[in-house]
C-alpha cells in the first residue's frame, strides 16, 4: 500500500495524561504526527484531536483502533485528504523596519491574503491562513526582510459531509442521557 496523507479524528473526555497515551501509540508504530491539534468540540465537555498522518490506510485503520479502545475516547476515525476541509494558521513577527523599504512587503502581504495582526514600535506580527504551502510561501517572501518570529498552528480539519464523526458521539450522548 501507497502512503498519503490522512486526518485522523478523535472526540475524547478531557483527561490529564490522554495526550500522552495517544502519541504513545504513533510511536510504538513509528509514524510521524506531522501536525496535532487539540481543542474544545462543538459538545460541551467533549474535546476534539486532529492529527495528520502520511502513512499507509493500512496502518492508519490499526491506529485508529488502537485510539479507541481508551476509556475516554468516544469515536475516532480517519479521513483521506480530499475529505476534509483543512487550513493551518501562521503568525510571523518581522522587524518594524522592514515596513520602511517601500510598500514591498505591504504588496507582499496582501498579495498572500494575509493581514497585519499588530504593528509595534519594534516588529509587526503577520497572520495567514491556508493550507501548509500558502503559509510556506508567504515565509518565503518575507525571509528576505528578516524573520524574528515564525510559528505554524497544525491542521484544523471538518469532514466534507455535512455531519462528521461529532454527529455520531451527539447520538450517542443524547442515547445515554
Amino acid at each position: 500500500m501507497e502512503k498519503q496523507e490522512f486526518t485522523i479524528t478523535a472526540y475524547t473526555e478531557n483527561h490529564v495524561g490522554l495526550l500522552h497515551r495517544i502519541t504513545i501509540i504513533f510511536t510504538k508504530r513509528k509514524i510521524n504526527i506531522e501536525s496535532l491539534t487539540t481543542s474544545e468540540s462543538e459538545m460541551e465537555g467533549v474535546h476534539r484531536f486532529t492529527i495528520a498522518v502520511t502513512e499507509t490506510e493500512e496502518q492508519v485503520q490499526k491506529v485508529v483502533k488502537q485510539i479507541e479502545k481508551h476509556v475516554e475516547v468516544l469515536k475516532a476515525g480517519y479521513y483521506k485528504k480530499k475529505e476534509v476541509v483543512q487550513q493551518e494558521l501562521a503568525l510571523y513577527k518581522i522587524p518594524t523596519e522592514s515596513l520602511t523599504n517601500g510598500l514591498e512587503v505591504e504588496r507582499i502581504v496582501r498579495e498572500h491574503n494575509a493581514r497585519f495582526l499588530t504593528i509595534e514600535r519594534d516588529f509587526v506580527v503577520i497572520e495567514k491562513s491556508g493550507y501548509k504551502r500558502e503559509t510556506k510561501a508567504l515565509f518565503d517572501e518575507l525571509r528576505p526582510f528578516g524573520i524574528n518570529e515564525f510559528v505554524r498552528s497544525g491542521r484544523i480539519a471538518v469532514a466534507r459531509q455535512q455531519h462528521g464523526l461529532g454527529h455520531d458521539v451527539e447520538e450517542m450522548l443524547m442515547a445515554e442521557a
